[in-house]
């Protein structure tokens, strides 16, 4: 089954994608919907230029679409039916663990494209998922994060020991609810690890971010 992977650049999205391709689906084309001018994406706040470093390292497509709150759902439903042409595609693959209303608005996208949502995480542990993904050799770094874990988390590479000490915390170590986001620097299905351009961490409304250097 051929599909597209609603690729964010973070762990969950990776997970799901190595979890496809071990059951025998085949990715075609990287998906991702980036801000209003296309310089970062609009889900995990990464630059363009990173996301396709890690489509190089696939040997993938990257689709990178512009969008706005007000129009990304109908360019989300657009950009489905052009790959499903463009790829032959039979699936859309996403990340999502538990939030109902994420899943209910993937299956109406995809129903509209005439493809089907498979959602590999689905209501699966949270703290087993992330030992699994640390296992399976993925490495992925706190690249934002709420003030109640802070700027001191941002950079650092999600481990189990780190997992722990989130859930220790109150936090949910897959970070399903917004509490932090993630990189994928390494895994996989990388030929090799991506290469990170230097940055710098700010908060801003009661957020953490990390911020590029172009």
């Amino acid at each position: 089954m051929n599909f597209v992977s609603s690729w964010s650049g973070g762990k969950d999205s990776c997970y799901a994608m190595m979890k496809a391709v071990d059951v025998g689906f085949v990715p075609k084309v990287l998906l991702n919907m980036m801000n209003e001018n296309g310089k970062i994406s609009r889900s995990h706040g990464l630059p363009l230029a990173i996301l396709k470093q890690q489509a190089h390292k696939m040997q993938l497509p990257l689709e990178a679409v512009p969008a706005t709150w007000g129009d990304y759902e109908e360019k989300f439903i657009g950009i489905l039916h052009y790959l499903k042409n463009s790829f032959d595609l039979e699936a859309a693959v996403f990340g999502d663990i538990d939030l109902q209303s994420h899943k209910d608005w993937e299956d109406k996208v995809c129903e509209a494209a005439s493809l089907k949502a498979v959602l590999p995480l689905w209501q699966q542990d949270r703290i087993m998922l992330v030992n699994e993904m640390i296992t399976s050799g993925i490495e992925t770094m706190i690249v934002s994060c709420n003030i109640q874990m802070g700027e001191g988390y941002l950079g650092k590479i999600l481990t189990k020991e780190l997992a722990a000490e989130l859930e220790e915390k109150g936090i949910d170590p897959c970070g399903e609810n917004g509490e932090f986001h993630t990189l994928v620097v390494n895994c996989p299905l990388f030929s090799e690890a991506i290469v990170l351009p230097k940055y710098a961490t700010t908060t801003h409304n009661d957020y953490c971010f990390v911020v590029w250097e172009a």
